[in-house]
């Protein structure tokens, strides 16, 4: 294995889902406002799962988005 290789990978599968999931959860919230679904000073809770079918590996994360 080539550990620069390995590295750069995750860094670019990291990087990738952080700017989608970011542009995913903005679209959402803005549509929630404009909808009046929200009324911009909630807090949401959010949660992730980290798959890797072929290792056997499914992590979930969980957090919270304030808007506020």
């Amino acid at each position: 294995m080539d550990q620069e290789t390995f590295n750069l990978s995750i860094r670019k599968f990291l990087k990738m889902v952080g700017v989608n999931s970011q542009r995913e959860i903005e679209q959402a919230v803005q549509k929630a406002l404009d909808g009046k679904l929200l009324r911009g000073d909630e807090s949401l809770a959010a949660k992730v799962t980290l798959e890797m079918p072929s290792l056997g590996v499914k992590v979930p994360f969980s957090g919270e988005i304030k808007l506020k």
